[in-house]
């Protein structure tokens, strides 16, 4: 159940970056709005997930899966790029949470 709370997290959080962008610097009325809520959201389950597991571990996942997708919706709904160097980047925080996940014995699975 906590990989589920913090999976939904990390959605909440990733809709609220990806409305950031699109608010324009707070200046879409629309979007703005979608994206204080969505962070909101994403807080609140980050702390529920928290009930169950490290602050580190939980952090490290919520924020590095929050990279990727970003990294990903950027590229596919504002089209920006990535060079090789920031490509390689995400893939380590990718192994990295694959680490955690895999071998250590502190995110409570």
């Amino acid at each position: 159940m906590p990989y589920l709370i913090l999976a939904i997290a990390v959605l909440a959080e990733t809709i609220g970056t990806s409305a950031l962008q699109a608010s324009q610097q707070f200046s879409r009325l629309g979007p703005s709005a979608l994206s204080v809520v969505a962070y909101a959201i994403a807080i609140y389950l980050l702390s529920m997930a928290l009930k169950f597991m490290p602050v580190g571990v939980a952090y490290a996942i919520w924020s590095g899966l929050g990279i990727v997708l970003i990294a990903v919706i950027g590229f596919i709904a504002f089209g920006q790029r990535l060079d090789l160097p920031a490509v390689a980047g995400i893939g380590l925080i990718l192994a990295g949470i694959l680490v955690i996940n895999l071998f250590s014995a502190t995110t409570g699975h």
